[in-house]
This record gives C-alpha cells, structure tokens and sequence, in this order.
C-alpha cells in the first residue's frame, strides 16, 4: 500500500471516528465504557496508520540516498590525464582510509599516524573524518525533532555571545518645531557555551576484524541513537547544570500562555488561548509539540464552530495540523499531570543549538583486552538556549 493510500485511509479511519464520538456521546457528553472501548481503538487504527505513514516515508528517503550513483561517469578521453580532486585536510579519502585503519588496528602503522597529524589532540583522540561526521549528524537529525526544528550553529573556541534586544524603542508625535524624544534599544546578551556529552561503545575482535563488519556504519548509528536521545532530553528539560538549557527549564526556558483549570485535562479554548497568547510574527512558523498520549486527547476537542482542533494530513511529507499549524511528537514532552508542561507552542527557531567543531572517537585497545573486546569512546560537546523566551508559550496544567 502507498502512502498515499495510508493517508487516505486514515482521514476516513478519522471520519469515522468522529461520526462514532459525534453519535455515541451521552447526554452529558460522555461515552459508554463499552463505546469508550470501541472509539479507542479506532483511535489506535489511526495512530499506527500514522507511524506506518512516518515509517515509509523514512523508508523512501533512505532508499533514495541509496540509489544514488556511487561512482563518477566517465565523460572523457579514456586515457586523458586525471586531475586531482581529493579534498584536503580531514576531508581527504588517505584522511578517512586511515582513520578506520587506526580504528580496527592494535599497533597502528607509521604512515597511518603521519596521515592523522591534522587530527591529532593532546590526550591521544582523533577528529571524525569529515564524511563520517557528516553521517553522524544525519543519524542524530533522524534520533532527534529539535535539530530539525532549532537553529543550528557552529562554534570553534570559547562562549559565543548572542546579542538580543531586550527593549525597542517608540516613535513619538512632535509639535512644530518641538524636540525629539530620545528613545533607544535596550540590548542584552545570550551566552552559548558547550557541555561534553558522550558515550562509550565495546565490540567483540572477532567483528572488529571481520572485512564483512561494516565498523562505519554500526558506530554511526549506535553514537547517532545515543547521543540523540540524550541531546533531546536536555533541550526539553535541561537545566543548564552540565547540560543545555531545555525550552521546558524554569529559569530560561519557554513562557507560560496558558494555564489549564484541570490538573488532568485540556480544553478546546485552552489550545485556542495558547495559539493568540503568541505574538502574530511568531504564528507563522510555530509548531506544535505534545506528548503522543496527549495528542490522542486533543483529538476530541472541537472548536465553538464543532470542527474537530486536530487534523489528519492527506498530502505526503506534510505533517497533522492543530489549528492550522504542524503537530510533532516526542516523548520528552510530559503527560497531562497536575503541574505538568504539556503544550509548546512557538517558533523553535529561536532556540539556538551549538556544536563545537568536531566530534571526536578514541580507541581502548587495552581496557577490554581481557575480554577479547574494544572499547571506541565518542563524544561531542554541544549547548542549546532559548534565545527569545517570548517565541514559545507553554500551556501548564493547574497544581494539585
């Protein structure tokens, strides 16, 4: 089935559910525990209609990077002159060659060290070849919604300041021939550093010898899934102690839209009052960012005209929309609990993350040689801020 097919079968899955819900609610607006049932799994339908649309679509880009040509056609004289086009530096095929050469090698070669020279650090480790790097950060963008949705930038030494206006001036009316009134911008500054976040990874000598292994392709997976995974915890709740500040941090992070009158619920008029607590500029960017289990209970809400908030997108590579506006997912967004931050709503582009050049891996030869294994440490050292407070909102459940 395509996935234009899913899609299709999913807003009638969607229909269908709100013809159910629309004719199966009590008089006080409730459902049966036997309809309950039924409507919830018409929703699961919907719901896994929804990952295997996410799946194939993931699936498609894969095998489109896949098909790619892998060699260069010959388009000249079979015996003309080659002209050089090895790239330099840590970009260069000997760079890279010699790079997994060290990786899988007990006593590494001297031409293999000479080749390293450019990447070499004081404690011994080594800077990613430019192409694996570039491999990481797919895998990490694959891992982790906030660098799709963050501004990205790259830093080389020390803190980066990041000039904001914190106030603007105003205009005025002036009498003829009456002074001017001074009214300046008020500017502060945003400070990104950047936290060291690693992971360490063991492999059998038997694999890491084995021509068949593909070493690339494994370390750049597992470190993308690793490093990922603990990158977006931090930028949603980090708390700047050792790690990012997450948009969801009490100090520095997003602001308070809305705050919900339940403790275990959301309303319609709640999500609405979060979408116009944002600033108009900010709207036409902003996205949405709940919890799965919170999305399948905004499903039922309607607004004042009965149009369902959430709906199902039919077109391929464009998401859900509440409101009008795209709907992402992730599990570091918390449930509906009394307190909670259960809704972001804003322009993501106004958190900043920053990436210290290079990603670096070193060998543990010996550590594990006991064991008959080896050990590969991967670190990267990043930070992430919300530079603009003001460009997110956050609908928070009422306390207990």
């Amino acid at each position: 089935m395509t996935i234009l097919e899913l899609r299709e079968k999913r807003a009638k899955a969607w229909e269908a559910a709100k013809g159910f819900l629309d004719s199966h609610r009590t008089e006080k607006g409730t459902l049966t525990a036997e309809d309950d049932a039924t409507y919830a799994r018409m929703e699961q339908d919907i719901t896994d209609l929804g990952k295997e649309i996410v799946r194939l679509e993931r699936q498609e880009a894969l095998d489109a990077e896949l098909n790619k040509p892998v060699g260069t056609p010959i388009t000249g004289r079979p015996n003309a002159v080659r002209e050089q086009t090895d790239k330099p530096g840590r970009a260069s095929e000997n760079y890279k060659q010699s790079f997994w050469n060290l990786m899988r090698s007990k006593a590494a070669m001297p031409e293999v060290v000479n080749a390293l020279q450019i990447g070499t650090d004081s404690e011994g480790g080594y800077l990613v070849p430019d192409e694996f790097e570039r491999t990481l950060v797919e895998a990490l963008e694959e891992e982790n919604i906030f660098r799709q949705l963050a501004k990205v930038i790259q830093t080389s030494s020390g803190d980066r300041k990041i000039p904001v206006v914190a106030s603007k001036g105003t205009a005025s009316w002036i009498d003829e021939e009456g002074a001017f009134t001074e009214s300046d911008d008020a500017f502060s500054q945003v400070s990104i550093g950047a936290y060291k976040l690693g992971t360490m990874i063991k492999v059998s000598e038997e694999l890491l010898n084995d021509s068949v292994f593909d070493l690339e392709s494994y370390i750049s997976r597992e470190f993308g899934r690793r490093i990922g995974a603990k990158e977006e915890e931090a930028f949603f709740t980090g708390d700047s102690s050792g790690k990012p500040t997450g948009v969801l941090a009490a100090t520095g992070g997003a602001q308070t839209g809305v705050t919900a009158a339940s403790a275990t619920a959301i309303t319609a008029d709640e999500l609405i009052d979060l979408f116009y607590s944002l600033n108009s500029p900010y709207r036409k960017n902003a996205v949405w960012l709940l919890n799965d289990a919170t999305v399948k209970a905004v499903r039922k809400l309607k607004d004042t005209q009965g149009q369902y908030l959430w709906q199902p997108s039919l077109v391929a590579g464009t998401p859900d929309t509440i409101l009008g506006r795209p709907v992402k997912t992730s599990a570091y967004m918390p449930t509906v609990a009394a307190a909670a931050k259960t809704v972001a709503f804003g322009d993501f582009g106004y958190y900043w993350i920053a990436d210290r050049q290079g990603r670096s891996f070193k060998r543990l030869g010996e550590l594990y040689a006991a064991n008959g294994q080896v050990g590969f440490l991967g670190s990267q050292r990043v930070d992430g801020k919300l530079i603009l407070p003001e460009a997110i909102k956050l609908l928070v459940q009422k306390a207990s």
